[in-house]
């Protein structure tokens, strides 16, 4: 039987080890993403025989993450089988790489029916575009931040710091009664200001965008592999016409200068929603990594 159970910050280092011999990029391979949504998700985790399980319960019923870090991935597999099948459900696997998708056919020929999942497909971004916004494809993303430069000359980023998170944690706020969140806090809202306050101990990063004296955006995000780093929450001003495109291009160049060593930033997947797709497919991805469901035949 596999005890499953809620992860803390604790888990970090174990389980950091795991995603690292996975060597996937993908957003879900990333612990502030378990850890940070595990609540709305109902994500849970275990270790099993040294590989990182994760279990969740979605739209499909009880489903899983393949299995990952080093150790027997076709008894890991079967094991979780016992554990779908315990639930009364049928085992199935979401967001599945290509890579993932190979393994699992190497190991059970045609033993899985897949379902592209566009929904959940990441966009990823070469570093230097997105730091330089270079390119006519970019041209109106330069125009922008050029507006944005004209009407707060003044404007400067800063590294968010113990000292100024409150603002950020203000502006996610006033996002959220914007956008109709009510007195409740939003999954989302409860997520990204755990991940603000406690940036420090999961290894997270960030930078705000001040202008006019006040904060107007803010960035936060993590390494999942040695070259690529995932942003995991960007909110702006939505009536600050640049406010977006700056904090974009300000996180990038500040990646850049942390670690020369990353190519890629992955702005994670669209859930399927408009105006977030066409926001993202306006910075032309380099990658677009593909998901799949893996259900068991």
């Amino acid at each position: 039987m596999i005890e499953f159970r809620r992860p803390t910050p604790d888990d970090r280092q174990w389980m950091n080890a795991c995603l690292a011999a996975e060597g996937n990029m993908g957003c879900e391979c990333n612990f502030n993403n378990i850890y940070l949504w595990s609540r709305p998700y109902g994500q849970e985790i275990a270790c099993w025989e040294g590989l990182l399980l994760v279990r969740l319960r979605g739209r499909l019923g009880y489903c899983y993450l393949v299995p990952m870090g080093e150790g027997d991935h076709a008894a890991a597999v079967e094991a979780l089988r016992r554990d779908a099948h315990a639930q009364g459900e049928t085992l199935t696997f979401v967001c599945v790489t290509r890579s993932q998708r190979e393994r699992l056919d190497a190991l059970f020929p045609g033993g899985f029916v897949y379902e592209e999942d566009r929904d959940g497909w990441d966009y990823v971004y070469d570093i230097h575009r997105l730091a330089d916004l270079s390119g006519k494809k970019l041209h109106g993303k330069r125009n922008h931040i050029h507006r944005f430069d004209e009407a707060y000359p003044d404007w400067m980023a800063e590294p968010i710091t113990a000292e100024n998170a409150g603002e950020c944690a203000a502006l996610e706020r006033k996002w959220a009664d914007e956008k109709g969140g009510g007195e409740e806090l939003s999954e989302e809202s409860i997520a990204l200001l755990e991940g603000l306050y406690l940036r420090e101990g999961l290894g997270m990063e960030g930078l705000l965008i001040r202008a006019g004296g006040k904060v107007v955006a803010f960035s936060l995000g993590s390494l999942t592999t040695p070259d690529c780093f995932d942003t995991h929450f960007e909110k702006a001003e939505a009536d600050i016409q640049g406010a977006y495109p700056v904090i974009n291009r300000e996180m990038a160049r500040m990646v850049r200068e942390r670690h020369p060593e990353v190519k890629w930033i992955n702005r994670e997947d669209d859930l399927g929603i408009e105006g977030l797709r066409k926001a993202k497919l306006s910075y032309y991805p380099d990658l677009l990594l593909e998901k799949f469901s893996a259900r068991e035949r």
